[in-house]
């Protein structure tokens, strides 16, 4: 049994959907949970700190240990904070889940600089606040678990969300240095793009009787989501560097892969006209690697030309 006995794990957004179901899960499994939750609505408006205080009495009412943070993840002294609360209560910190978010639906041609300033400062900044803070810490213990909580709607595209899907998909490019940086500490970073049927649905669809029609939404308990997260936090996760799927019931890797694509011959300067020549290949997807890092692509490159990139 995957198990967390002695550690300490912060999960942001934990008052509702599917961070109240993380925090509960690892608590669950003997971990003590920092329960960080502003309290606002989806929108981002507001704040109650009796949404935190909510979760955190179940979890003691269950037998397990936590805390309530009601902070921001927007700001640096936020972020500090969250972590600091994780280290003064319970004496270390093992496993951050970036959960913390906002969701709205604009059109990109009614999108204003203040709705894509604020989606970024919740999801990607709130991330970055989060594990700037918490990844010393993991530093000096030589161990630490990041999970963040990045979408498809970001990897692949979702419409009415250009704020959200960079966000998103900025988690992930987050995650990838991390994950490098972090590893010879002992340290792995990974994300999770979830489906689940939380307050992000129900808050931003107007019609109950639409959502009741909708047969995909029967499926995608928020629950089914949560193994996936919890291992990926866990000891049991040698994995670093990489991205999974969570929708009813499967579990997916995603990956971004690059395709071998067409070599102009050493010595000569392609053009245009080239590329249209050769958009096939260039456009191929089979067969494909997935660097581990920006790197292993320029040294793949290095090693087709015969060159030494080192020398």
């Amino acid at each position: 049994m995957i198990d967390f006995t002695g550690q300490v794990a912060i999960v942001t957004g934990a008052g509702r959907g599917l961070g109240r179901l993380y925090a509960q899960e690892l608590a669950a499994r003997g971990a003590a949970v920092v329960v960080n939750d502003l309290g606002g609505s989806m929108r981002g408006e507001g704040a109650d700190t009796g949404v935190a205080d909510e979760v955190v009495r179940e979890i003691e009412q269950a037998g397990g240990r936590a805390a309530a943070s009601y902070e921001s993840v927007t700001s640096p002294e936020g972020g500090a904070a969250i972590v600091r609360a994780a280290v003064d209560t319970f004496g270390r910190l093992d496993a951050v889940i970036s959960n913390a978010g906002i969701f709205n639906s604009i059109a990109f041609e009614d999108m204003t600089p203040a709705d894509w300033r604020r989606m970024l400062e919740v999801h990607l900044d709130g991330g970055f606040h989060l594990a700037h803070a918490a990844y010393p810490v993991m530093k000096q213990q030589r161990y630490g678990r990041f999970v963040f909580i990045s979408s498809s709607g970001g990897m692949f595209g979702q419409p009415m969300e250009s704020h959200y899907a960079a966000a998103k998909a900025g988690l992930v490019g987050l995650s990838n240095v991390i994950s490098i940086e972090g590893e010879p500490h002992g340290i792995t970073s990974n994300t999770v793009l979830p489906f689940g049927f939380s307050r992000m649905v129900t808050e931003t669809v107007g019609d109950p009787k639409a959502l009741e029609d909708l047969g995909f939404l029967k499926v995608i308990d928020p629950e089914l989501v949560v193994p996936m997260v919890v291992f990926l936090a866990s000891r049991d996760c040698e994995w670093t560097h990489r991205n999974y799927s969570a929708c009813a019931g499967r579990f997916a890797r995603v990956f971004v892969g690059l395709g071998e694509g067409w070599l102009a011959e050493p010595g000569t300067r392609p053009t245009a006209d080239d590329i249209a020549a050769h958009l096939p290949e260039i456009s191929a997807t089979e067969p494909f690697t997935v660097p581990g890092s920006i790197f292993e692509e320029v040294f793949g490159i290095c090693a087709r030309l015969g060159v030494n990139p080192l020398q």
